[in-house]
């Protein structure tokens, strides 16, 4: 198998762990990996990138997507990579089309599995609002795709042996001139370990805040909603999760009064654990819920935000 390249965003000095899980991705299917970083900071985020087998640092502008999707291509040509993979973050969801397309390919996004396919990997993918899953082949060069975050564990081994450093060239059309933080700095619900949702079950926006304490009490835990309750003005459109929203894979997911359409499952059923809170018992969550607990969620939540709190309080 012909190595995979990686494109690994990094921020403080660290790279990101959802890179780092695209990294863990390509070893687990038996892949060398070559990690690339860009940008200020790179060259300290380098030797963090644990399982690459090395790493190179592109020194120059990183403020343009374009530039840096040619200077990625480049390096996938010049390493006669089989493979390219970048997290299915917003960078990522930005350059990794934009890299297929300059190495004449086809891209496939938010993959939730990957193996060995001859000189690179294939792929495997919800389909059709994740009616089906897809194993996804192709017959381009060089096999290139994003990777859902919280789907693929980082690899435990140790850092790249070898840093080198290239020039950063390419041709720019656009530039990213400022980047804002959001206000509140909360977690952003694609990224969260843990994702505490609520669905119309929940009655009002005021009576919806009966989950914040236990996203809290969690401590990296985000909100999501659904998107009625999105429609219905209480929550953000940032927190919707599904079909319309995002897609979110988190290792823990709490659906409380969700009722389970298909539209909404779309984004969540990769999740590692579902729990569902209703009190309607047919409610269709049920269906992919590893644990399902049927009752009053305004009794049920506070009672396993207390129970929650304690554990913590223990450890």
């Amino acid at each position: 198998m012909k190595p995979t390249l990686v494109f690994v965003e990094h921020s403080n000095g660290a790279p990101r762990r959802a890179s780092l899980e695209a990294i863990g991705a390509a070893r687990a299917a038996g892949a060398e990996v070559c990690a690339v970083l860009a940008g200020d900071g790179a060259a300290a985020a380098a030797p963090g990138c644990a399982g690459a087998q090395r790493a190179i640092v592109l020194n120059g502008d990183a403020s343009s997507p374009d530039a840096l999707a040619e200077a990625l291509a480049a390096q996938v040509r010049a390493a006669d990579c089989g493979s390219f993979l970048a997290a299915a973050t917003s960078a990522g969801r930005d350059l990794a089309p934009r890299v297929a397309a300059h190495l004449d390919s086809v891209l496939f996004s938010d993959c939730t599995g990957l193996t060995a396919a001859g000189e690179g990997l294939q792929a495997t993918r919800p389909w059709l609002a994740g009616k089906i899953i897809a194993e996804l082949t192709s017959s381009a060069p060089v096999f290139c795709a994003t990777t859902r975050l919280n789907v693929f564990a980082p690899s435990t081994d140790g850092g790249p042996g070898e840093c080198t450093e290239a020039a950063l060239e390419g041709t720019a059309r656009t530039r990213v001139v400022a980047v804002e933080a959001k206000a509140d700095a909360k977690l952003d619900v694609k990224e969260a370990p843990v994702v505490v949702a609520g669905g119309r079950g929940l009655a009002d926006a005021e009576q919806f805040k009966v989950l914040e304490p236990l996203a809290e009490a969690f401590g990296n835990a985000a909100i999501g909603a659904s998107r009625a309750v999105v429609d219905a003005g209480w929550r953000p459109h940032g927190e919707q999760v599904g079909q319309t929203g995002k897609v979110v894979a988190p290792q823990l997911y709490f659906a409380v009064g969700i009722s389970g359409a298909i539209q909404h499952l779309a984004g969540m059923r990769t999740s590692k654990v579902i729990v569902a809170i209703n009190k309607d018992a047919e409610a269709p969550i049920f269906k992919v819920a590893d644990y399902g607990i049927v009752g009053d969620a305004f009794e049920i939540v506070p009672a396993l935000t207390e129970a929650i709190k304690a554990v913590k309080a223990e450890a």
